[in-house]
């Protein structure tokens, strides 16, 4: 493919493809292909010209010959792009801004004034329509307004005015569509699924492949704490699954052979194996968009309030414009007042400001379900830390494997990692990358594998049991023991590292040691959340008061818990709440669950278990917890934004009432300056509520 510089910078290259123009898929697949080439920061592309823009760190050469090898027919380039990019919307909702600003401007200038007239009588009936329906229906709300207000000011032959209030209620309500629309799509794009490989069932067993390799028919397992990839049917097995990114329900679901299983589920108990029925998940995003539209998820308390303000405010502007006509007999001061409604401004800026701090999160890598999750991570007090893969770096290694009994330490670390590669964990991901660095290679081995959360897991090879897990698993509940003549040895464990036991035939066989060591900025995001106002900061976790306390003094935690199941963190969680906090439970795995089904706000590592991810109200990525205060920051400075809206909302329109009735404002200039103050607090709103040297 040949590209063509246009203007170069240090670290900035701007490039013309070789076509005059793109279209909306070709302008896609350029873009993910861009920011996939390693060195490059980010990228844009122009489809109406065919330029593109990267900013780059590394290699010019390297990064030029890695976009000359672009082409628009390479299908692996093609399976990059999401089916819901966002770019087609924001064509479609410009497209129809400028056309009713050309209409505007066309209308006024050239069509003379009785055609003008009655093309604003024409427009009106939508509106008279509207209004009539509500009375009808025994509501009173701003379509009731609207419709008044339009009604008034044409039976006076003021059609200008008229005119200037439904081009502005149209420009309105074509922001609010278009930043809610995008708002919902790129948050149904970002809960959308990112499975890359499944276990594919086949006559020598399961094997991991490319989930594009999967077809309609095949059966595919899934085992407990993974999202099921493909819509299907389950064959074999029972499961208890998690609806609620799908349906809401809070409760998981049985299924056994014969229920149909959605994509995007998650199996919390057991599991199953489905005969796929849709190899094509595109359907999930669908069934994401209907459900965030159709759910409260997106408004917060906030949003609700203004809303039943905006309406309880209806039927106060009716009566003052009554009341003021009845005392002055004048019709243009009491048509001032159905100019300027609280209603319009309420209903259209709060949401607005709720979804651009959602669209606003997403830019630093942070998803948010919901407007109410941010809300409630601003009124938080209390945070609980999982520890391992959100304290800790998410990438835990293999320090040693200290065997027993004579046993082989590289076999034992296949064996381990045979078993731990079923149910992706940090430390389980740990234990596969030392195996797979080392070149230990293996055939499945072992029979069914059972997975027991925050203990461990057992199966067979051959005749003779095999678990691998936590102290408590391995030696209280399975009952195993250390020979004699190792117990020296199995004292003297190096206490620096966290230890995953290994045993077989019912005898201490390994321990794996794994160093999982401190993120770097860990203190300082706990200072920082606490100058940001959380007053509690609590770490859990089930690994060995030793190793606890070790990081809890590290890091400055408040409070810290060691040696703790699943059932204890959201158990915790609940007494805090029950004592009048509000709760934030950060984790990373399928241990802690139940704990972010449990909190005010559940968030997940992005990297970490599938199930959290599903369950948990926000996800963040895994570079960095500087991100947890950047959340907190932008939550504040909504709810910031959202009182000096209300504020301004009130206080500007009041003055404008106070104005028109005096006489001081003809209605005309009334409608003219609510309207533009409701584009401005509006458009305001949808600014970004961060600058970049707070973020920093």
């Amino acid at each position: 493919m040949k590209i063509y510089i246009k203007h170069e910078i240090q670290g900035r290259i701007r490039f013309h493809m070789d076509k005059e123009s793109l279209t909306v898929r070709q302008a896609d697949m350029l873009l993910y292909y861009i920011t996939s080439i390693p060195g490059v920061r980010k990228g844009k592309v122009y489809e109406r010209t065919g330029n593109g823009v990267i900013w780059y760190e590394g290699d010019r050469r390297e990064i030029l010959e890695r976009l000359s090898g672009f082409r628009w027919d390479e299908e692996t380039i093609l399976e990059m792009v999401p089916k819901n990019t966002g770019r087609a919307l924001n064509q479609e909702y410009k497209e129809k801004l400028i056309q009713k600003v050309v209409v505007r401007l066309f209308t006024k200038t050239f069509l003379p004034a009785p055609l003008r007239a009655a093309y604003v009588v024409f427009r009106s009936v939508k509106y008279l329509y509207h209004g009539i329906r509500c009375l009808v229906k025994g509501q009173l709300k701003v379509e009731v307004l609207d419709a008044t207000a339009i009604a008034v000011s044409i039976l006076r032959g003021d059609t200008e005015t008229a005119g200037s209030v439904m081009f502005l209620l149209g420009i309105g309500e074509l922001l609010e569509e278009w930043t809610h629309k995008k708002s919902v799509a790129d948050l149904a794009r970002s809960m959308s699924l990112n499975v890359e490989q499944v276990w594919l069932k086949t006559e020598e067993g399961e094997v991991l492949v490319p989930i594009s390799k999967i077809r309609e028919g095949d059966l595919v397992v899934v085992h407990v704490g993974n999202v099921i990839p493909l819509d299907g049917i389950v064959d074999w097995g029972e499961a208890m699954v998690n609806q609620a990114s799908m349906t809401g329900e809070s409760i998981p679901v049985k299924k056994d052979r014969g229920s149909y299983v959605y994509a995007g589920t998650a199996v919390e108990e057991g599991g199953i194996t489905i005969k796929v029925k849709k190899a094509a998940g595109s359907t999930r995003y669908e069934r994401i968009v209907k459900m965030i539209e159709d759910s409260e998820k997106l408004k917060s308390s906030l949003e609700g309030d203004a809303e039943n303000l905006a309406d309880a405010l209806v039927p106060w502007s009716l009566g003052g414009t009554i009341l003021t006509w009845m005392l002055t007999r004048n019709v243009t001061r009491a048509l001032s007042i159905l100019m300027v409604d609280f209603s319009c401004a309420l209903k259209l800026a709060m949401p607005l400001a709720v979804l651009s701090a959602m669209r606003e999160a997403g830019t630093h890598h942070i998803t948010v379900k919901g407007g109410k999750y941010l809300e409630a991570v601003a009124a938080a007090d209390t945070i609980v830390f999982d520890k391992t893969g959100t304290l800790t770096k998410a990438r835990p290694v293999v320090a040693d494997v200290v065997t027993f009994g004579g046993r082989d330490k590289w076999e034992m670390l296949r064996i381990a990692a045979c078993l731990e590669e079923h149910f992706p964990h940090s430390i389980a991901n740990a234990v596969v990358q030392e195996a797979v660095a080392r070149g230990l290679t293996h055939e499945e081995m072992h029979s069914k594998v059972d997975y027991i959360v925050a203990h461990g897991i057992a199966s067979y090879i051959g005749e003779e049991r095999v678990v691998i897990g936590s102290y408590h698993f391995v030696f209280e509940d399975e009952g195993c023991r250390v020979e004699q003549e190792s117990k020296q040895k199995f004292q003297s464990l190096p206490s620096q590292y966290s230890h995953l036991y290994l045993a077989i035939g019912g005898e201490l066989a390994a321990v794996v040691c794994i160093e999982d060591p401190l993120r770097e900025e860990a203190p300082k995001v706990i200072g920082d959340l606490k100058n940001l106002g959380i007053s509690r900061i609590i770490m859990m976790t089930g690994d060995s008061e030793r190793t606890a306390r070790a990081i809890a003094g590290k890091v400055g935690v408040d409070q810290y818990f060691s040696e703790v199941l699943p059932e204890d963190k959201a158990r915790f969680v609940e007494e805090e709440k029950a004592k009048g906090r509000k709760v934030i439970m950060i984790g990373d795995g399928i241990n802690d669950s139940p704990a972010l089904s449990a909190a005010d706000v559940g968030i997940a590592i992005s990297e970490g278990a599938e199930i959290a991810r599903e369950i948990a109200d926000i996800t963040i990525s895994q570079d960095d917890l500087y991100q947890l205060t950047v959340l907190r920051d932008i939550s504040l400075h909504l709810m910031t934004r959202i009182h000096k809206n209300y504020r301004f909302v009130i206080g500007f329109n009041l003055g404008l009432i106070l104005l028109g009735v005096g006489g001081i404002l003809q209605p005309a200039t009334s409608a003219l300056l609510h309207n533009t103050s409701t584009l401005a607090v509006s458009l305001k709103s949808m600014t970004n509520l961060l600058s970049e040297d707070q973020v920093k």
